[in-house]
């Protein structure tokens, strides 16, 4: 089970509707530390995947722009109740995460 990603998975009519929070620092590289007054090092999500039976139907590149704790939203179509999805982030040090969940 991931421990940074949420989501909720409905469907109506056969369109799928998916909602995600994801707790990320999503750290640009150029904030400064108010202490020391040194750079952040940039930490942020670079890639979000959603498979569905296997398929995939979104791959989102993302960049340091992108807020912090992060909320994602989207569509799409072919899903009924009981299938299940996997969401998957990997950050630009190497770091990942993913999870499964039915949809409703």
């Amino acid at each position: 089970m991931a421990k940074s990603i949420k989501v909720r998975a409905k469907v109506k009519s056969g369109v799928a509707t998916i909602k995600c929070l994801i707790n990320h620092p999503m750290e640009t590289g150029i904030r400064k530390d108010k202490k020391t007054g040194k750079l952040i090092p940039a930490k942020f999500i670079q890639e979000v995947a959603c498979e569905h039976g296997g398929k995939s139907v979104l791959n989102a590149q993302w960049g340091g722009a992108v807020s912090k704790n992060p909320f994602l939203s989207f569509k799409f179509s072919g899903a009924k109740s009981g299938d299940t999805i996997k969401i998957s982030w990997v950050d630009n040090k190497g770091e990942s995460d993913a999870t499964e969940a039915k949809i409703k």
